[in-house]
């Protein structure tokens, strides 16, 4: 990685034209060039930044997954019962996804890329979920599951009405019958 002085808003950009290359082009079609191109930067700027285009997309993924984390977890108090964290995580969630769609279209891509989500398996956004997920369960609030299986009842069903719901439509009671029956399946 160069040492020259490193910029912010270079860096922003640099993140910005990732994700809207991705989602335009995927990986393959995402070239360094493109990417400096889209960002109004040089090639060699972008080597200011990041090593390989390996490294950037991995760094980039672990930032936007720790952001949306720091989302989700920016509504948990300590004093919530289970009940209002589960609300709270799919409503939150729900926002998240409704908010940052081309970065949540980003995370989904990169999700489903073996390789490259193989390779960003410590995260500091998702270990925080993790944790709470499991002092859910040491106190026997969460029945003793799997936390992969907590995460797949928690947040694909939060994706589907968020991604597949109709213009205009109000979600609210699509939502408050996911998290009965989320409430129902983990309690």
């Amino acid at each position: 990685m160069d040492t020259r002085k490193k910029d912010d808003e270079k860096q922003r950009n640099i993140k910005n034209a990732v994700v809207r290359l991705i989602l335009k082009e995927g990986f393959q079609g995402a070239s360094i060039a493109k990417i400096a191109q889209s960002a109004g930067v040089s090639p060699a700027t972008v080597y200011i930044y990041y090593d390989s285009k390996e490294d950037m997309l991995q760094d980039i993924y672990r930032e936007c997954i720790d952001d949306a984390v720091h989302f989700l977890m920016g509504c948990i108090r300590p004093d919530m019962s289970a009940q209002e964290i589960v609300a709270q995580l799919v409503r939150q969630y729900y926002q998240y996804i409704v908010q940052n769609q081309e970065v949540f279209c980003f995370l989904e891509q990169f999700d489903t890329c073996p390789a490259l989500y193989n390779s960003c398996q410590t995260m500091r956004g998702s270990a925080c979920l993790t944790r709470l997920l499991a002092e859910l369960q040491q106190k026997h609030i969460f029945g003793d599951f799997d936390t992969d299986n907590l995460y797949a009842i928690l947040f694909p069903p939060v994706e589907r009405i968020a991604c597949h719901s109709e213009a205009g439509e109000p979600p609210e009671d699509r939502l408050d019958e996911l998290i009965k029956m989320i409430q129902k399946a983990l309690m």
